[in-house]
């Protein structure tokens, strides 16, 4: 979940132009500026990696019921970098990508948040946004949203 720690991807830290350890904020306003940033850099991989071992009590419960190709045989990536961002849970053959809202999602992350889904938008993916709460709640549920979001029967 990228909402954990804003990065700075226009930042001259990936870039190589100032030491490492400054860091700015993020603001996409427009997301065709991005889209010749499609591939992850090494930052965000290891930041991916750290998140895969810091996950939200929500996220957990949703991964024990994706994991293993448990939804209609659709491998899903859990905390996957995808471009400049790293998706909570992310289906490379649906392109489906599933983002946990909770905790984490205030309200001045929401423009952030439209702006992610617009720039996976251009890259060909649709985002499903589930409610922390819902997978407490309606775990079968949730499933089944992903299940139809996926284009499965």
């Amino acid at each position: 979940m990228i909402h954990r720690k804003t990065l700075d991807f226009s930042s001259p830290v990936l870039t190589g132009e100032v030491p490492e350890g400054r860091r700015g904020s993020f603001r996409m306003t427009n997301p065709k500026e991005y889209r010749d940033r499609k591939r992850s850099t090494a930052q965000s991989r290891g930041h991916a990696k750290s998140l895969r071992r810091e996950m939200s009590p929500p996220e957990v419960l949703l991964w024990s019921a994706l994991r293993g190709r448990k939804v209609d045989g659709l491998k899903f990536r859990r905390q996957a970098p995808i471009g400049i961002f790293i998706a909570d849970f992310y289906c490379h053959e649906a392109r489906l990508v599933v983002e946990v809202d909770g905790g984490f999602h205030r309200d001045d992350r929401l423009e952030h948040d439209r702006n992610r889904d617009a720039w996976m938008d251009a890259q060909g993916n649709r985002v499903l946004r589930i409610q922390a709460r819902d997978v407490f709640e309606n775990l079968d549920g949730v499933v089944q949203s992903i299940r139809r979001d996926s284009g499965s029967p």
